[in-house]
């Protein structure tokens, strides 16, 4: 998913792009959604190339990214792992058996804050990479000339790179990106088992259930690789979130109202600093439209845009089950915002503008 999202996200701004993957039948469907050429080896994918991406699992990103050096003898390789520290230590092991040891300078790490809990090249889109924090974390042995290649590409592709270092830069997502995803898992899976008990116990889960859990749509095994590659972080993480939760129970069993009301109040001031939706790329705008959950609305909301000829470059529809509705984002050029938010007003659609 994240692999094809880059691909499309570069092809439409111009860019050339090979692409490879072990499993043939992936790369096929890849190359269809992400518009971008096939290749049979990673030796033909990065022959030429001005910059490689491995985006493949954390386990074989080193070995990948020593193969890219040496076939590609000029190009910057870059990654999208959500670990570092141990991803640049193997990839130095990896590059100095290869041939050209020196070659490791040319590595740029790299991890694109986005992406989802789907997996596979179905579900990319090159809004993937809108407006996202894109971290970089070079070290003494990257070369500047191609960290900053690879800057000028993220921000030509719609993101924005950071510099970090990597260690820090580990233990930062162990709390915003890992413990999310164990804390999604945990309390799906706490909600499982009291299933057997409880049959209806889904039944009720409503809206906030859902959002909590989305993650738990993830990818098993490729987020126990993770996990286990950060683990003292992880653990870390794990640890401070027991300690938090431990302090709001005994506040609980207490009756300590004012310190309850104070925990959910600095939360809450938090939650509100924190931007809405990441800035999306310059030249297009985000509509949040709240729909009907019933047969047709979908088809009069985007028949009312085709219409008047506004092109929806993306569309995402979240479900709720309170009161049979739904929520549409729609990705749509920033020039067609205006006409878009009256024909839907029209519609008695209640659009609003998020970006």
């Amino acid at each position: 998913m994240m692999g094809t999202s880059i691909a499309m996200a570069s092809a439409r701004v111009g860019c050339t792009v090979t692409g490879w993957d072990r499993d043939l039948e992936i790369a096929t469907r890849a190359s269809h959604r992400g518009a971008f050429v096939p290749a049979g080896s990673v030796a033909e994918c990065v022959a030429g190339a001005d910059l490689v991406v491995v985006a493949t699992p954390v386990a074989s990103v080193a070995d990948l990214v020593a193969q890219a050096l040496v076939a590609g003898p000029r190009a910057a390789v870059t990654d999208v792992a959500s670990i570092k520290t141990q991803v640049i230590a193997d990839a130095r092991v990896a590059a100095g058996s290869a041939a050209r040891s020196g070659d490791i300078a040319r590595f740029v790490p790299g991890h694109p804050m986005g992406g989802g809990e789907r997996s596979g090249p179905d579900h990319a889109s090159p809004s993937v990479v809108d407006g996202i924090v894109w971290v970089l974390t070079p070290d003494a042995e990257t070369d500047p000339q191609h960290l900053e290649r690879v800057e000028a590409w993220i921000r030509r592709i719609g993101a924005v790179p950071t510099r970090m270092d990597a260690q820090r830069h580990d233990r930062l997502v162990a709390v915003v990106s890992h413990l999310p995803q164990v804390a999604s898992t945990a309390l799906m899976g706490l909600a499982a088992v009291e299933e057997a008990d409880e049959p209806d116990i889904l039944l009720l889960a409503a809206g906030g259930f859902r959002d909590l859990t989305r993650l738990a749509a993830s990818n098993p095994s490729l987020w126990s690789a993770i996990l286990l590659s950060n683990g003292q972080e992880v653990a870390r993480a794990i640890d401070l979130f027991v300690e938090r939760l431990l302090q709001l129970k005994e506040d609980v069993l207490a009756e300590h109202g004012e310190n309850i009301e104070a925990i959910f109040a600095l939360a809450k001031q938090a939650r509100l600093r924190m931007a809405a939706k990441p800035t999306v790329r310059a030249g297009v705008a985000v509509l949040q439209v709240p729909i009907p959950d019933r047969p047709g609305s979908l088809a009069q909301l985007t028949a009312a845009l085709g219409a008047k000829d506004v092109n929806i470059e993306d569309l995402q529809i979240v479900h709720s089950p309170e009161g049979g509705r739904g929520t549409v984002h729609l990705t749509i050029g920033a020039s067609d915002a205006s006409i878009a938010t009256m024909v839907l007003a029209e519609q008695d659609f209640d659009p609003i503008r998020l970006a």
